[in-house]
């Protein structure tokens, strides 16, 4: 079985840039979360705004984020982004991005994060993700 994978093309806007027109870092990590969305979505055929309701939890709180930058990302590159989830473990995950220029890789990342809901005192804690959700997530 392999990943399921996700892939968008978008093009890069000045509000992206930095004044020399190269993508600021930081925004990257707003690239992977807006991709983890449209991945969660494409593979569970559930809206981002009723996941929680969908599956009876709070959400999918980031933990973690990594990036490596190898080639700049300019004002008016049209990117393709490829995201999946790497790695399922109890109750958190990896999401794998890669960003692609030219067809040429210039960001790697990853995020972790958790399947997260409210327990009876309102605390934030972890649950096992359902197989169901995970089997979402694998093609044939």
């Amino acid at each position: 079985m392999g990943d399921f994978v996700n892939k968008r093309h978008f093009t890069i806007d000045w509000a992206y840039c930095d004044p020399a027109g190269i993508v600021f870092n930081s925004r990257f990590f707003e690239f992977f979360d807006t991709s983890s969305w449209h991945l969660f979505e494409a593979a569970l055929g559930v809206k981002p705004q009723d996941m929680a309701k969908t599956f009876e939890i709070l959400g999918v709180p980031l933990v973690d984020a990594r990036a490596k930058f190898m080639v700049p990302a300019k004002f008016g590159d049209v990117v393709e982004m490829h995201s999946w989830v790497g790695e399922f473990r109890r109750s958190s995950f990896n999401v794998c991005h890669r960003i692609f220029v030219d067809g040429q890789l210039a960001v790697d990342g990853s995020e972790t994060r958790v399947w997260a809901a409210l327990d009876d005192k309102g605390q934030l804690k972890t649950m096992p993700i359902p197989d169901h959700v995970i089997a979402k997530f694998k093609t044939p």
